[in-house]
């Protein structure tokens, strides 16, 4: 049974910063994507940042040059610092692995950890 646990969201201010973590289970890390991705209230989730098992990442244009997203194969667990924080990065952030393998896709979710940036 696979399982993405995301810790880390708090209540910061702005300007602040936060790392989130995401411990993985059930599944053979090294072969996924890692990635977060968030949603505000009444909005779409959108994809945050992504890194693949060779290590390329992706960000959305909002939060480069202030989140860093990385992984550690020894621990099954995938980061996302955070820093510069402003009161839009405020959303549900979740974790998700995908993976696609002989033209199936595999992805999983994250119960997600809640940011709140406020002063």
């Amino acid at each position: 049974q696979v399982q993405l646990v995301e810790s880390g969201g708090d209540l910061v201010q702005p300007g602040g910063s936060l790392r989130l973590s995401c411990a993985a289970s059930g599944l053979t890390f090294s072969l996924y994507t890692m990635g977060w991705y968030r949603q505000a209230p009444g909005k779409q989730r959108e994809l945050v940042a992504t890194i693949t098992n060779e290590g390329t990442t992706n960000y959305v244009d909002s939060v480069k040059g202030r989140f860093t997203i990385s992984r550690d194969s020894a621990k099954n667990t995938v980061y996302l610092q955070m820093n510069s924080l402003k009161p839009e990065d405020t959303a549900g952030y979740y974790c998700n692995a995908d993976r696609i393998w002989l033209g199936k896709r595999n992805t999983y979710w994250g119960q997600g950890t809640q940011v709140t940036v406020s002063s």
